[in-house]
């Protein structure tokens, strides 16, 4: 080996001392950690009957027994556009993870023309910038991934809300056709007693009016029930117009809901999971802006055909900015501490739509089972007075009066239904869905992962 290049042999193995001292080198900025956040002991509305479970199904609507809702959900996940538009954004998060942790490597580029040869160059981390960019990038792509699971679950909701509301206005429909039916009935018995002049004109005109208000009743609601067919297409990436959902009965029950202790709340919604993810990454941005007042160091080493083995080293001082530098710190502080806020009212309106949905629970199971004792009334009450308005013994307005009242609370009894079940997928949805944090993992880097 000649002289020359023995003194660049020994300038590369003094960088490469000069790397491994760097490695130890101060990491910059505050190392991340939850702040603490006010949790109860239990929810207030929460009956003491309530089931207590530390973790959900992860496939929460298979509680409903329903095999149609069970394959319109798995067909949101397929086919749905809006999800797909949220995966790829998590995909990119994902890449900028991968260019966050390949600036912790040496490049390597080949060299042409005049001179054929490799060059390596590679910035020590002198105090934790790069690392720090990584922990940011890492925990900006698993909030991402928790916004992902959130819009997921939203979705999975909507269907399922638009499903049940759909079968609802199914029970709807054939309850105005039965009334309208009996209606009918009443027209020919009203006809045939005016013909015989047992009746006057004015019953006639009477149940006609009946007729006529059914069944502008039942245009309203097949409109209704075409808008949540057309909603549900949506939901499932199709088009209104090639999509169709067959009337059938409403069969599903609403089902008993899981309710875990509030402490599980933080762990178990993907919301709460990405405010918490993005105040990590604002805590790391910290470290990244105080690193960029201090000086930075690149070391190159390569070989070339006419210079034989390079090596050396690059520093750079930060002199004046201007006020940019400290500036950058101070909006790097005052981020992390919107993300504390914004983490902290995440976390209060989760509890809040928890709470709101067991009190909905509870008041519509208590107005379901008055509402169910009153249909019956009503039903056995109209049974009696059709019977004896065929023997004469009342009057068409009398027996109407009671057939509209009939209608009105079966109606009102189906509309409890739909509240009922809409609540069960809220409070079902608010409790996190199953959602596992777990699922975080994979997108998390190797200094980032928690």
């Amino acid at each position: 080996m000649t002289v020359m290049n023995k003194n660049r042999f020994g300038r590369l193995l003094v960088l490469l001392g000069i790397a491994c001292l760097a490695s130890a080198c101060k990491v910059l900025g505050p190392n991340y950690a939850p702040p603490a956040t006010p949790t109860p002991n239990a929810y207030k509305e929460a009956a003491k009957t309530q089931k207590l479970a530390s973790q959900m199904d992860a496939k929460w609507w298979t509680l409903y027994g329903n095999t149609e809702l069970d394959q319109l959900i798995a067909e949101v996940e397929l086919k749905n556009y809006s999800l797909q538009a949220a995966a790829a954004r998590t995909k990119q998060a994902r890449a900028l993870t991968e260019v966050a942790l390949a600036n912790k490597l040496p490049t390597v580029m080949a060299g042409g023309q005049n001179d054929l040869g490799i060059l390596a160059n590679w910035e020590i981390d002198l105090w934790g910038r790069i690392q720090r960019s990584i922990e940011a990038s890492g925990a900006t792509a698993q909030a991402s991934a928790a916004d992902l699971a959130a819009m997921k679950l939203s979705l999975q909701a909507q269907l399922a809300q638009n499903y049940f509301n759909l079968r609802v206005q199914d029970e709807q429909i054939r309850l105005l056709q039965e009334t309208a039916v009996a209606y009918e009935r009443l027209l020919k018995v009203t006809q045939n007693q005016y013909a015989v002049g047992v009746a006057d004109r004015s019953a006639i005109l009477q149940v006609q009016s009946q007729i006529n208000t059914v069944q502008s009743q039942m245009h309203e609601v097949k409109v209704s029930r075409a808008q949540l067919e057309h909603a549900i297409a949506v939901l499932v990436g199709k088009p209104p117009a090639d999509f169709a959902i067959a009337s059938a009965p409403l069969t599903a029950q609403v089902p008993e809901v899981p309710a875990a202790l509030p402490a599980d709340l933080l762990l178990r919604r993907p919301d709460i999971a990405a405010a918490e993810r993005r105040m990590a990454a604002a805590s790391a941005k910290i470290g990244e802006a105080e690193a960029s007042a201090y000086p930075s160091l690149n070391l190159f080493a390569g070989v070339s055909i006419r210079k034989g083995l390079l090596g050396g080293a690059k520093t750079l001082f930060p002199l004046y900015s201007g006020g940019a530098t400290k500036a950058k710190q101070s909006e790097a502080r005052l981020a992390y501490e919107v993300e504390i806020a914004n983490y902290q009212q995440a976390v209060l309106n989760a509890f809040r739509d928890v709470e709101d949905n067991l009190a909905s629970m509870q008041s519509l199971e208590a107005a379901a089972e008055n509402k169910a004792e009153a249909v019956k009334s009503a039903r056995a009450a109209l049974s009696i007075m059709n019977n004896q308005q065929q023997v004469g013994i009342i009057h068409y307005p009398t027996l109407i009066s009671a057939q509209t009242a009939g209608l009105d609370s079966e109606k009102v009894g189906l509309d409890i239904l739909a509240k009922r079940l809409v609540a069960s997928v809220n409070l079902m949805k608010a409790l996190g869905g199953g959602w596992q944090p777990s699922e975080l993992d994979a997108y998390a880097t190797p200094v980032a992962k928690k």
